[in-house]
């Protein structure tokens, strides 16, 4: 799976950007999605215009750990893995039999956005399995990322030297379109527009980067790990209906 997002959508942490990476761009003349394409057979792009692109393919897939693909109400998203409670979410949700496991990405978003207040790092942690989705909703433009706490499926990001962010199950797609910026995805993290970067094991701590230096010594990226010295602020839950409800800014 791929997802490049224009940084109007998604801004890249500023410590993912490796000054050896070069003028690497990942959205210009589609030279990205192209290769993607190219090395996985049978790819279907969505275009989302000036905001960015998703594109997935079904081909060599582990079965294990396999991609879906949804769009509901201008939501798209990309799911790889495998959630196993699945019965207790789509009762939680109030979803219908047949809904698989990217629809219950979709109707938790949309929980999470609509009919708050819920802690966004709680409706991740609420998902059991093994799991990591890319998810955009091109009504608010906004995006939803993350993976589960094992890093379980093989998940990567990095960002071109115009700070569009890109991510994908293939690093070596990652490294076309970023250069030596980019590394694997946070485990137990999640991404959104609004917030950043964020854990949802440890919601309270600050997530921190540390430098990853390649065998030739320069910088490529950085991980990202909780840092247990530092706190956010605890803050009590709004009242429903709220101006202050903090859905309207997860």
């Amino acid at each position: 799976m791929l997802a490049v997002f224009d940084k109007s959508v998604a801004k890249s942490p500023e410590a993912l950007h490796s000054p050896h990476s070069g003028p690497v761009l990942a959205l210009k003349d589609g030279v990205l999605v192209n290769h993607f394409c190219s090395t996985h057979p049978g790819s279907v792009t969505v275009n989302l215009g000036s905001q960015g692109l998703i594109s997935y393919s079904l081909n060599n897939q582990n079965p294990l750990l396999p991609r879906l693909f949804a769009v509901v109400d201008d939501i798209f998203c990309l799911f790889q893995g495998h959630i196993e409670n699945v019965a207790l979410l789509k009762q939680q949700y109030g979803l219908n039999k047949t809904a698989n496991e990217v629809v219950i990405v979709i109707e938790a978003y949309r929980t999470l956005r609509d009919r708050g207040p819920y802690p966004a790092d709680q409706v991740v942690k609420d998902i059991q399995g093994k799991f990591a989705f890319i998810l955009y909703d091109s009504a608010s433009k906004a995006a939803f990322i993350a993976a589960d706490a094992d890093g379980s499926v093989p998940f990567f990001w990095g960002t071109d030297s115009e700070g569009h962010l890109v991510l994908s199950d293939d690093d070596e797609t990652v490294k076309k379109g970023c250069g030596k910026s980019f590394a694997p995805f946070p485990k137990g993290c999640f991404f959104t527009s609004s917030k950043g970067l964020r854990s949802f094991e440890h919601p309270l701590n600050e997530v921190k980067p540390v430098p990853r230096v390649d065998s030739s010594g320069q910088v490529c990226g950085a991980t990202f790990t909780v840092d247990a010295e530092s706190k956010r602020e605890a803050v009590g839950m709004p009242r429903v209906g709220s101006a202050a409800n903090w859905s309207s800014n997860y």
